[in-house]
């Protein structure tokens, strides 16, 4: 049975936790490119409303692909044809250096589609937490599979 028939409206997940470390930042930055001073000076921040450095959205964003993608079965993963898009994205609290976060998902639809890999789309409703369950980051996601 392939993924996308085996999946139901409705069908919720949860995935591993994960620490976001000062090396994530650091690292995130450095191959990003974004060394806004939000994320790297923290000196400056400390007299900010944050006081202290806030965790870049694009990687609570990246670091959720991978929970994601860490919390799929192997023939979950190869019925991967593609990631297919992500609407609503909103980075609804920040991220510290030292949070743990892991991520909800609800299947919110899904979507017979004709190609020649693929069965249909899933849309995704998604929810990165932290420790505190507060959402951090909250978007929908497509994915095209078998």
């Amino acid at each position: 049975m392939t993924t996308f028939e085996s999946i139901a409206e409705g069908e919720t997940a949860t995935t591993a936790r994960r620490t976001v470390t000062e090396a994530d930042v650091t690292n995130f930055a450095g191959v990003s490119g974004d060394f806004n001073h939000h994320h790297t000076d923290a000196e400056r921040m400390a007299s900010t409303e944050y006081g202290e450095r806030i965790v870049h959205g694009a990687f609570v964003f990246s670091a959720m692909t991978g929970l994601l993608w860490q919390s799929r079965t192997p023939e979950q993963r190869d019925d991967v044809i593609a990631f297919y898009g992500v609407d609503t994205l909103r980075f609804a609290a920040p991220t510290y250096i030292g949070d743990t976060i892991h991520v909800e998902t609800e299947v919110l639809e899904k979507a017979e589609r004709d190609h020649p890999r693929a069965n249909g789309t899933i849309r995704y409703g998604v929810a990165v937490l932290d420790q505190n369950g507060e959402t951090v980051l909250s978007c929908e996601l497509l994915s095209l599979v078998r």
